[in-house]
């Protein structure tokens, strides 16, 4: 049994690049002493233990490139952290385009919109030769909003060549029954679906709605409103890619909810793009309600955060933990961390559960 996680990531964005970034800042670190991660041990896999070995993207300025150099170019526009990433010796190959660019894209200035690479695409065969020479442990897909047939295809991807998936976008994979039948008739351990960032604007609004059902407090209407400047938000002006990722955010809320406040009295999702906001986020989050004597009452917040970190800490525990469930001989989709890591999983817990469950799962008291 290998120390190491052996990780390919499809999409070498704003997220990978702090995901590759977070590794390498976190070897630095007594494990003791790591702050900024949830679990710093999952089994015995540390996030020091993570070898990246495959990348793909489609864009001309990181196609070519070492992974190491790449998550640095344009139009990545996260916070550098750590610069002092070391040469990975892992080309970034060229990846399915399929419907991973959104037309509107062109419309932009180069320096913040995709620019595809004129290399030649992999095919679904060459990715799998790639998985299997570099015996990938898991595969991340981390490929834009709406990119529906390229994130299918990158599951389909995982299935041919035996590598665990984790799905950080909002297509419906891992949380789509047929789907998840297919991983666990394969025994191949699948974590999604849209990775759900360790302290973002969904599990600030869950922790608000669940502080409101704890204390009494009926919800009678709420919103979220996200902004930032990163390609995400540029992507997402295209509202026709949005129909999964408004799902997927707003039933992570809803669904802790014991009622039915009707679909007009909810509004989440994200709302513009502001390129000087770089990879920023800000998120306002409000909930009206009634205490007392039907007295109303509301809530508003503010939340300011730099997306992809943010969202590296979640990553970091689901790709760990589907490595451990593929040492365990475990397939199909993982539960627990799941439901603790993404927005929209096969099975929705209020997150103090979920984290109990992912505890008893790390332990060996839990299969899923």
């Amino acid at each position: 049994m290998s120390k190491t996680v052996k990780v390919a990531i499809a999409g070498v964005g704003n997220c990978a690049s702090s995901l590759v970034q977070g590794v390498f800042y976190y070897k630095e670190v007594d494990l003791s002493k790591i702050h900024g991660i949830m679990f710093p041990k999952i089994g015995d896999y540390k996030p020091s233990d993570i070898e990246f070995v495959a990348a793909w993207d489609v864009d001309a300025r990181k196609v070519g490139k070492d992974l190491s150099e790449a998550i640095f170019s344009p139009p990545n526009c996260t916070t550098i952290f750590y610069r002092d990433v070391p040469k990975l010796n892992v080309k970034v190959r060229k990846g399915k385009v399929l419907d991973g660019v959104a037309n509107h894209m062109f419309n932009f200035p180069v320096d913040k919109s995709f620019q595809i690479s004129p290399e030649k695409e992999d095919s679904l065969e060459d990715m799998v030769a790639v998985l299997k020479e570099t015996q990938a442990d898991v595969l991340i897909n981390y490929v834009p909003v709406g990119s529906e047939q390229a994130a299918r295809f990158y599951a389909e991807v995982c299935l041919k060549a035996g590598v665990a998936f984790v799905n950080a976008m909002p297509t419906f994979i891992v949380s789509d029954p047929e789907w998840g039948a297919r991983f666990e008739k394969e025994g191949i351990p699948a974590v999604g679906d849209d990775i759900k960032s360790q302290l973002g604007a969904t599990i600030l609004h869950r922790t608000l709605v669940q502080l409101f059902i704890d204390r009494g407090i009926p919800l009678k209407r709420t919103y979220q409103l996200n902004f930032g400047g990163n390609t995400d938000f540029l992507n997402m002006l295209e509202r026709g890619r949005l129909k999964t990722k408004k799902i997927s955010k707003t039933e992570a809320v809803t669904s802790l909810l014991p009622y039915d406040i009707g679909w007009e009295n909810v509004h989440i999702g994200p709302s513009d793009w502001v390129p000087w906001l770089k990879d920023k986020k800000i998120a306002y989050i409000r909930l009206e309600g009634e205490h007392f004597g039907g007295v109303p009452l509301s809530v508003e917040v503010k939340l300011e955060v730099e997306d992809s970190p943010n969202s590296a800490g979640s990553a970091l525990d689901a790709i760990r933990c589907a490595k451990l469930a593929k040492d365990r001989g475990i397939g199909g989709p993982l539960l627990s961390i799941s439901a603790y890591t993404m927005k929209h999983p096969p099975k929705q817990f209020p997150d103090h559960i979920a984290r109990q469950m992912v505890l008893e799962f790390i332990e060996g008291k839990r299969e899923r």
